[in-house]
């Protein structure tokens, strides 16, 4: 406790520290032609000269690169700098100090003709400047050699007549002059092509004004580093510091870097509770930090902010999808920033985030003094002020930015009640996707959370690159959903399949996701998962083990791996998959349904040539018919595999690890932004369409279960209350301990009448499974092994399904064990589709 008091202590005093020492920084403009710009050199933010005195100078200096390619000095050249925007732009700058690096393109031929005209012009140039209210001090900087005869360019006129001209107009004007012409003569080999000067050659002009700006000689040049500045290491990652228009600005380089070069970018409190950059950085993200800590969100703020992305994007090919992380002030910059620049921003993090200026800082008198300083207005204009992220949501939930924020309900500080929690109620309003990680009894610290695992989830799915091998078919709508969860403030969510869903993975991640969208929402969650079932078990216990626990608001439903491993034929499996989807939407028209494609190894080499499974295919036609939305993670997994994300066994196989359940999840969140954004909270609760016509007319869509005591005329068979095996073999949950119709000799009989178009047994078919006999209605016997290929170490539970196609009405089953080595049976269910 007393660490966390101290560390509180330590940031706020250390914020008005830092609100006193803010002060203006010394600006210099580099005024000068394609050599200041830093042409044919890769990268002229960092690697100009420019570029290098920034870093050699580091923080209180301002320094500016106004070079433009081909300029020359004389006004009656082919392209006289004074006549350039970027010569106004440095006006409007202001400067404090100029350095001018012009004359070498004056040397040319065809500009040379006018160079009676130099002397003059240059005075023109140095007279506009020093009529700027700044006064700034200019240094006349002369032309480096052409080391080769190139573009037109002499050396012998720069030699003899623009240099003889510099100097007289320095000496007549008292001004300082930087001789780069002796500081590059002896190095030829430091150019691109005879003109320009490379990285080594920038070096030693940016080193050369160094010492004349400060009279000291310039430390060590670096130019071979992936970002400039000054190296060091930060939680084991490369980093890197530099200054940016005057700014501190730092880099943390992950090790390996993920595709599409994700960054997150902090404006404010770099390294402070640090694990989800930390755990961004094991992921292969960029971690940056611009300090705009004390800006407020300004529109300087925001412009600085623009200019260090554009560098980031430029200068070292960083996704042009930023995540914004805003943690206490700096939520207000991210917030601001992002709904200015919507298009550049893949997702927002913050962290207990000002929202609302006068919730904070408006307690603080120094800071609230900040505040008006920096957005230069009285406390009477603050009535009308506009610059508070609470009302200025629209353009982020336009365009559909995912936001997750983490908050203490216990903050004094910047207080949840008014801050964060308004931003999330306007913004799902205005249909943007937001999610809450509300942390009981916590005050403004700590930030972030031990575990940082849901927001790194969070904001790994939302890259762009990450998203474009996700296959989601998007079909009718899931506003119901919505609306029921957030307007009707409660959910009733199922989730019916496999063991891919009954174990712990993809449904524990989305019902949590879904608990922070919807913070305020009471859920029923339904896990309806069974191992080694598919469509046509599932169609039949649809009725027991979703409907009679809860009415679903959404219903999510898998089964291409069961059906194709359990050698289920493309009728069974329509049959089943469109039994489940007629009997959900004909019980509850409201219920919106999410079908998933699961994979598995015999999946992969189909998926590798570019063929869809067929078991998918006709779980899609079904899809299809009843206009419902589907992701077909098989696909997806499939492909990030053969682009060498993961392999088979780092996924986890069939039965994914934890980190290989994230994708299922990313990929149903995913759907969710896209479903539940734009105007979604403006429509209403609709019934979803049901086909008149099914595709087949025996599918399972009135399917139930039927209790074993409805047999009769029991020969050999009998109820067993609290089954378990008398032969030993592994069980599944549900299918031990559970009553069993059981018979164990040949010849047990028994008959079960029934009302339906369809009759079979849902079985625990063990070691000893038999063969059936089976008639229905007095038809000649047939027969069925009810032994299946893993029956010989395992109760596995499996339906088999006796006649399928009869008339609908009243019918009589007959069964019995027929002769063999096996002759046992445990029935759980009968199971009729009516």
């Amino acid at each position: 406790m007393r660490r966390k008091n101290t560390l509180l202590l330590f940031l706020c005093l250390f914020s008005l520290w830092a609100v006193a020492q803010e002060k203006k920084p010394v600006k210099i403009a580099c005024v000068g032609n394609s050599i200041t710009y830093g042409s044919g050199i890769k990268n002229q933010f960092q690697n100009s000269y420019p570029g290098l005195l920034s870093q050699l100078l580091g923080e209180g200096y301002d320094v500016r690169n106004f070079g433009v390619s081909g300029r020359v000095l004389l006004n009656k050249g082919d392209r006289p700098y004074m006549h350039e925007q970027k010569f106004r732009d440095l006006l409007k700058f202001e400067p404090d100090i100029v350095t001018i690096k012009l004359g070498t393109n004056d040397s040319k031929p065809w500009n040379w003709r006018y160079g009676k005209d130099f002397k003059k012009d240059l005075t023109e140039m140095l007279d506009i400047l020093q009529e700027l209210p700044s006064n700034p001090k200019v240094y006349l900087c002369l032309p480096v050699p052409a080391a080769k005869s190139n573009f037109g360019i002499n050396d012998s006129v720069i030699t003899n007549g623009i240099i003889p001209v510099i100097r007289s107009v320095a000496k007549k004007r008292h001004l300082p002059m930087v001789d780069l012409y002796t500081v590059l003569k002896p190095h030829p080999d430091y150019y691109t092509d005879g003109i320009h000067p490379n990285e080594q050659g920038a070096a030693l002009i940016a080193g050369e004004l160094y010492r004349t700006l400060t009279g000291t000689e310039a430390p060590a040049i670096v130019t071979d580093q992936p970002f400039p500045g000054k190296k060091s290491q930060w939680e084991g990652f490369d980093r890197y510091d530099f200054i940016c228009n005057a700014r501190q600005a730092t880099v943390v380089v992950p090790r390996k870097v993920a595709e599409g070069r994700p960054w997150i970018w902090r404006p404010a409190f770099f390294g402070a509770f640090p694990s989800v950059d930390k755990a961004l950085l094991e992921k292969g993200f960029h971690v940056a930090y611009y300090d705009l800590t004390h800006l407020y969100g300004s529109p300087r703020a925001q412009r600085l902010g623009t200019d260090f992305y554009d560098i980031m994007r430029r200068y070292y090919r960083l996704s042009p999808k930023v995540t914004l992380e805003g943690f206490s002030r700096g939520g207000m910059f991210a917030f601001n920033w992002g709904a200015k620049n919507p298009d550049k921003v893949a997702c927002i993090y913050v962290d207990a985030p000002v929202c609302d200026v006068f919730s904070w800082p408006g307690r603080h008198r120094e800071l609230w003094s900040g505040l008006l300083a920096e957005w230069g207005l009285t406390d009477g204009q603050m009535n009308n002020f506009k610059g508070n992220p609470i009302d200025n949501l629209e353009p982020l939930a336009d365009a559909g930015i995912p936001v997750i924020s983490v908050c203490g309900d216990s903050d004094r500080t910047v207080p949840n009640e008014e801050n964060m929690k308004i931003v999330a109620e306007r913004y799902r309003t205005l249909g943007g996707p937001v999610e809450i990680i509300l942390k009981p009894g916590c005050d403004h610290h700590p930030h972030s959370l031990e575990n940082p695992e849901a927001v790194v989830d969070f904001i790994v799915r939302n890259q762009p690159d990450y998203q474009k091998k996700q296959v989601l078919h998007q079909r009718g709508s899931l506003a119901n959903s919505y609306l029921k969860f957030a307007k009707e403030k409660k959910g009733c969510v199922a989730f019916l399949g496999g063991s891919i869903t009954e174990m712990r993975g993809w449904r524990n991640m989305i019902q949590e996701d879904l608990k922070q969208r919807f913070p305020d929402t009471e859920f029923t969650f339904i896990d309806a998962g069974i191992s080694s079932t598919g469509t046509t078990p599932h169609s039949f216990r649809f009725q027991n083990d979703v409907l009679q626990k809860g009415v679903p608001d959404l219903l999510f439903v898998e089964a291409a791996v069961n059906d194709n491993t359990n050698y289920f034929n493309y009728i069974q499996q329509t049959r089943g998959m469109e039994g489940i989807i007629r009997h959900a939407r004909t019980s509850s028209p409201e219920m919106d349904i999410v079908m998933l494609h699961f994979i598995y190894d015999p999946f992969i080499p189909l998926l590798d040539k570019g063929i869809q499974p067929q078991v998918i295919m006709n779980h899609e036609s079904v899809a299809n018919h009843y206009n419902v939305s589907s992701i077909n993670l098989a696909e997806e997994v499939a492909h990030r595999m053969r682009d060498g994300e993961f392999d088979w066994k780092q996924f986890g196989g069939t039965h994914p690890a934890w980190d290989g359940h994230k994708y299922y999840a990313a990929a149903i969140n995913r759907l969710f932004d896209l479903e539940w954004s734009g105007d979604v909270a403006q429509k209403t609760v609709q019934p979803h369409e049901v086909p008149e016509q099914p595709i087949d007319a025996y599918s399972y869509d009135k399917g139930m279960f039927a209790d074993i005591r409805l047999a009769k005329q029991l020969n050999g068979w009998k109820v067993v209350d609290d089954w378990t095996p008398t032969v030993k073999g592994n069980t599944r949950k549900g299918f031990v301990h559970v009553p069993m119709l059981v018979a164990d000799r040949a010849g047990a009989s028994l008959s079960f009448s029934f009302e339906g178009r369809a009759v079979g047994i849902f079985c625990a078919a063990g070691p000893q499974a038999c063969v059936l006999e089976y008639s229905v209605d007095g038809a000649p016997f047939k027969k069925l092994d009810t032994f299946t290929d893993w029956s010989q170490k395992l109760y596995i539970p499996w339906v088999y399904m006796l006649e399928t196609e009869l008339a609908s009405g009243r019918h009589t089953l007959r069964l019995r064990v027929a002769k063999g080595d096996k002759t046992g049976c445990q029935i759980r269910n009968f199971v009729v589709n009516q």
